[in-house]
């Protein structure tokens, strides 16, 4: 009787071991890039350019700042999510959207205005696009969707550190903790700026 009264004890004992480190697990879960609405300005046409690089554009540059946006596109659990679709759209450097044929011809001919990658199995992804400038009342901002399997997984807005966008309505009514994952801090770099912007996506 002894051995098994000291196997049963040990099992016992393990019991809150194992509790323990499920709960830890469970606590390590990412929180959710929050969602943002899409807007008045996704394209209904969209340019015959949709790579990556919204900078240059049918052999022209864009006005503005350079900016080299990168990040991954990770799950809750915080493993990566590849092969997603990520998509961003933003206004030109004159404030103005590039979304249907009329807006195409009066904003920036050497800005894309939209454009969108894949990412790579460690759910990778870059642009080359412009710092982005407010318009009508908003802060700067960039439009982001992420996409897997032909279905529409967040649409998010990335806003700049330092650009006074928590008084935004779309970001004041947030918490801090969720705000804060709305937020890129911007580098100076040699001909511009980068940043790092990290989207965790919830039941992907």
């Amino acid at each position: 009787m002894q051995p098994i009264r000291r196997l049963l004890l040990n099992l016992l004992a393990s019991v809150p071991v194992v509790l323990w480190l499920s709960k830890s697990g469970a606590q390590q879960k990412l929180p959710a890039t929050p969602a943002q609405p899409e807007g008045p300005f996704y394209p209904r046409e969209f340019p015959k350019e949709t790579d990556p690089d919204l900078f240059h554009y049918a052999g022209a540059t864009a006005k503005g700042i350079p900016l080299e946006l990168t990040g991954r596109v990770l799950r809750s659990d915080g493993s990566p999510l590849g092969s997603a679709v990520v998509e961003i759209w933003q206004c030109d450097a004159d404030g103005d959207y590039l979304y249907d044929a009329a807006s195409m011809r009066s904003a920036d001919p050497g800005f894309q205005g939209f454009g969108k990658t894949v990412t790579d199995s460690t759910g990778n992804y870059r642009f080359i696009t412009i710092r982005p400038v407010p318009y009508a009342g908003r802060p700067p901002h960039v439009h982001m969707r992420i996409k897997r399997d032909g279905k529409n997984l967040l649409t998010t807005q990335m806003y700049i550190k330092g650009d006074g966008a928590e008084k935004d309505p779309f970001v004041a009514h947030l918490s801090g903790a969720a705000r804060k994952l709305l937020f890129a801090e911007l580098l100076k770099t040699r001909t511009g700026f980068s940043t790092n912007f990290d989207i965790v996506v919830a039941g992907a």
